[in-house]
């Protein structure tokens, strides 16, 4: 798995279709009125999209669209048999931080903490801010060994970086969760979430700063992902 060399996805499409002809002045005007204000409203139109599916804080996709996306890679999966892992990742103590140095200071350590996602996954994954100090990752057409291992590296990426404050600087950990959804599921994508945030829970349990998911040898005999009986697995250095 590369290395992202650019941001996420875009939500918003710049190609237009081939039979989406560009509209001419009835009148022959090289200025039209008409064009001009139409040309203006779908800048105004693209703009909204845009708000509508990213986080403002972080410029991380958002909760609306993480659904959105997880959902259609859910049922790809189905038709294809190709796996969509998800992983979410939670700021450590990220109270404390807010207590100790102000809202500023928890801003300043979310939008570093995005920068690393975004910096470290392909173009065709997929990082959302899930909610407050909670990202969310989507790894499309992607096995679970794969992307636990690209998350550990995110991981260890955080831990290693300091996030640099007004005249202080510190240093951030975060816990994570994983699991895989396949052609074998029989679970929806609010049980599966739930059963990735399972994962998270065991994380902050085993100590923080590491990643929980299903053992993988385990996946060769399981046929519902989120079952009670887990066998699990921690990542950490």
């Amino acid at each position: 798995m590369s290395k992202r060399k650019s941001n996420d996805k875009e939500p918003a499409n710049d190609k237009e279709p081939a039979n989406n002809k560009k509209p001419e002045c009835s009148l022959g005007e090289s200025n039209c009125e008409w064009l001009n204000e139409i040309a203006k409203l779908r800048a105004e139109i693209s703009e909204l999209s845009d708000l509508v599916a990213i986080d403002a804080l972080t410029g991380l996709f958002n909760y609306r669209h993480f659904k959105a996306v997880l959902q259609n890679e859910l049922d790809r999966a189905k038709r294809s048999s190709t796996p969509t892992s998800l992983v979410l990742v939670d700021v450590d103590h990220f109270k404390s931080i807010n207590d100790s140095h102000g809202h500023e200071g928890g801003n300043l350590v979310l939008k570093q903490l995005a920068d690393i996602c975004r910096g470290e996954v392909r173009t065709t994954d997929v990082v959302c801010r899930y909610g407050g100090e909670v990202f969310a990752i989507i790894f499309p057409d992607t096995h679970l060994n794969l992307a636990v291992k690209v998350a550990d590296r995110i991981r260890q990426e955080i831990a290693a970086t300091a996030v640099a404050l007004e005249n202080d600087e510190i240093n951030v950990t975060v816990s994570m969760g994983a699991s895989v959804y396949m052609k074998t599921s029989v679970i929806d994508l609010v049980d599966f979430v739930d059963s990735v945030d399972k994962f998270l829970y065991e994380a902050k349990q085993s100590g923080r700063n590491c990643i929980c998911h299903i053992d993988f040898a385990e996946l060769r005999t399981v046929t519902e992902i989120g079952a009670p009986e887990r066998v699990m697995r921690i990542a950490r250095d």
